[in-house]
């Protein structure tokens, strides 16, 4: 089962913003202020761009944080991707034409990027779990990077830029009929990223007591399979919890940081920003703190 997640897209901004200016145009005819609602209009059409989010639900959930799909249109767009504890597939189109599959590793820092005009992407957001039993390798390798896979990987080839949906679907049962499937689950690593995930317990010390795993052990799994400690993990994913808050104006969380200077140098060391500057979020910078809607 999936769930619908979309972030409005600067056009529908644009929309609002037009009516607003309709509404000023037919009380004020000024030539002067027209040229400068022409010239907003403008500039806003030019920044467009759509991302949504699709969320499973079910048994897959322990694998899969979503499916996302992000659009540019007719200006190049940048943005700073955030720390958030997941790894991401992704499939790039440009120009309606796929040019590239890659696997991320884990951010553990900002990452300033570009994306070209007309550029989709069809991509898969993973728990960390996933490594392990889905594609049955690390990806410490390529820790804060990047690597280039065959455009043919899980037939991502076969998919025209306009059939996200179908991507969605036909990955989504793949992926569910191939965890079902799996002859053994770790049990202390599925508990272990719940608990992280659903931020249940903060420490190293109390996740080791829950899932019944020496924090030696765990540490040394985690440097294995993704190339940080335990420790870095929960300190990325707390930090991606607040982004919501932060974004809705609460710049002052109450949980999980000892003090407010506590807070603004743990979310500076992850995001090179301040609370307040992420805040602002100017021209959708930080994608992740850009306002979603549940459908």
């Amino acid at each position: 089962m999936l769930r619908d997640t979309i972030n409005p897209s600067d056009r529908q901004k644009n929309y609002l913003i037009f009516t607003f200016y309709f509404q000023k145009l037919s009380q004020l005819f000024n030539g002067t202020f027209v040229q400068k609602c022409i010239v907003e209009l403008l500039t806003l059409a030019l920044a467009s761009m759509n991302y949504r989010e699709i969320r499973p639900f079910g048994f897959l959930n322990n694998f899969v944080q979503s499916f996302w799909y992000y659009e540019t249109f007719d200006t190049e767009i940048q943005h700073t991707i955030l720390p958030d504890g997941y790894f991401d597939l992704i499939a790039e189109f440009e120009n309606e034409t796929l040019t590239t599959v890659k696997l991320t590793g884990i951010w553990t820092n900002a990452k300033d990027i570009q994306i070209p005009k007309n550029t989709k992407f069809f991509a898969i957001r993973f728990n960390l779990i996933a490594i392990e039993y889905i594609f049955q390798k690390e990806i410490k390798s390529i820790l804060d990077s990047t690597i280039n896979l065959p455009l043919s990987f899980w037939n991502i080839d076969k998919y025209k830029s306009n059939e996200f949906e179908k991507f969605v679907a036909d990955s989504s049962n793949k992926l569910d009929t191939s965890t079902r499937h799996l002859k053994e689950i770790d049990s202390r690593k599925l508990k272990l990223f719940e608990i992280v995930y659903k931020q249940k317990t903060k420490t190293v010390s109390e996740i080791s007591k829950q899932v019944f795993w020496s924090s030696r052990q765990i540490n040394r799994y985690f440097h294995s399979k993704f190339g940080i400690t335990l420790k870095q993990f929960l300190n990325i994913v707390r930090c991606n919890a607040t982004y919501e808050e932060i974004s809705n104006g609460n710049l002052n969380p109450q949980s999980d940081f000892f003090d407010q200077a506590h807070f603004i140098k743990e979310i500076k060391k992850y995001t090179g920003a301040t609370p307040k500057e992420l805040n602002k979020n100017k021209n959708d910078r930080f994608l992740q703190l850009s306002k979603t809607e549940v459908l």
